[in-house]
């Protein structure tokens, strides 16, 4: 599932339920419309918790996602010439769980190192 923002960057992660705080169905899923709102489930009853994106390209990009995933990746599309059919080139950005949080919003930390 893809979450875009209006920078263009993607949020690409299968438990992924959208941006916290829109109110709006994305991905299956009812996202509050305030920090302090019931909780909220995926698609399956999954709990989802809010998270943000910190550093890099990303940054300040809120979410909802289920399982606490270890590791979140983030494309922006790049324009290519002459690319045969069907092929599209993306920028990769990584994003890290901080282990050291363990209450909503959850952070993930921009990692410069990964390719």
């Amino acid at each position: 599932m893809d979450d875009t923002d209006a920078r263009g960057i993607a949020v690409r992660n299968d438990v992924c339920a959208g941006t916290a705080g829109e109110g709006t169905e994305r991905g299956g899923a009812r996202a509050d419309t305030s920090e302090t709102g019931p909780e909220v489930h995926g698609p399956t009853g999954e709990r989802l918790e809010a998270a943000v994106l910190s550093g890099g390209p990303a940054d300040g990009v809120r979410l909802r996602l289920a399982g606490r995933p270890g590791v979140l990746q983030v494309s922006r599309p790049c324009p290519a010439e002459n690319a045969p059919d069907g092929m599209r080139i993306a920028a990769l950005y990584l994003y890290r769980r901080d282990l050291k949080v363990k209450t909503e919003p959850l952070r993930y930390g921009f990692d410069g190192a990964s390719p």
